[in-house]
């Protein structure tokens, strides 16, 4: 049987509205920001829940962590799951220990944080490497990091990143080989480059089935604006259950307004296809 299998489960839509801490990471950076008041920014939008970027935690101390969750329960928010910047993708096996050692410090943190999906990247291939090889190590690695994530109810998601997983078919053949309800996509619908027969929303689509968070921008890496509308009818006949983040990064207006202008657009779109 297909680990991701999901003829058991109703078909019906359910489209969160959440947003990464790497929308506000022009304030975040510069300690304008905290991530107390990304929670609380979280709350002022309304929205269902915020991706917990862990560049900007200030220490994954048991005490700050636990005072994270707290805050985040008394205002009635969720962490939709958290997002670490560890590459798969290694050619030497040192350093592909060291990254599975990586990832597995920041399963714990998501654990301590209280919810359930933790974002890796493939990462970039060194330059005599070939996307063969790429495939093979991020397997191993990720097979090894999801035993030990699916023990604490945690999924990993592999982010169609730059680097060698912007293709469809190279993260989809990753996940099929990792072969665990606890490996999926982390889908950012900007970054898949089209090739001659699938453009950027044949892609999107392609990997829906496997997707386990969603990124959303207005752009294509490209520039190119994105049919919003489209992507989420394409969500909504695939049946995704989960959240449609918002990742704001490459707008040239402010956090400050973009987001929220964002979040807006997101919230109109969640609840025209899905009841949530």
């Amino acid at each position: 049987m297909d680990v991701h299998d999901t003829k058991s489960d109703t078909k019906e839509p359910r489209l969160l509205v959440g947003c990464c801490a790497i929308s506000y990471g022009k304030y975040l950076r510069s300690g304008q920001m905290t991530m107390e008041d990304f929670i609380r920014k979280g709350v002022e939008l309304h929205l269902d829940g915020v991706d917990m970027t862990v560049y900007f935690l200030k220490s994954t101390e048991a005490a700050y962590l636990a005072s994270l969750r707290h805050l985040a329960f008394k205002n009635g928010i969720s962490f939709s799951g958290a997002a670490c910047g560890a590459n798969l993708a290694q050619a030497d096996k040192v350093k592909r220990a060291q990254v599975l050692e990586d990832i597995k410090k920041w399963i714990d943190v998501t654990d301590q944080l209280g919810t359930s999906h933790l974002r890796v990247f493939g990462g970039k291939l060194p330059s005599e490497a070939t996307t063969g090889q790429g495939v093979a190590w991020s397997v191993e690695v990720m097979k090894a990091a999801v035993d030990v994530a699916g023990k604490r109810g945690i999924t990993l998601g592999l982010e169609d990143h730059s680097g060698f997983t912007q293709q469809a078919d190279t993260v989809l053949e990753i996940i099929h080989k990792v072969d665990s309800p606890f490996a999926g996509i982390n889908l950012d619908i900007t970054h898949f480059l089209p090739t001659p027969t699938a453009d950027g929303y044949a892609q999107i689509e392609m990997c829906i089935p496997y997707a386990t968070m969603t990124h959303i921008r207005y752009r294509f890496d490209s520039g190119d604006l994105i049919d919003l509308n489209r992507v989420w009818q394409m969500f909504a006949k695939g049946g995704y259950k989960g959240y449609m983040s918002a990742e704001y990064e490459t707008e040239k207006e402010d956090p400050m307004t973009g987001v929220p202008r964002l979040i807006e657009d997101m919230r109109k779109l969640c609840r025209k296809y899905s009841a949530v």
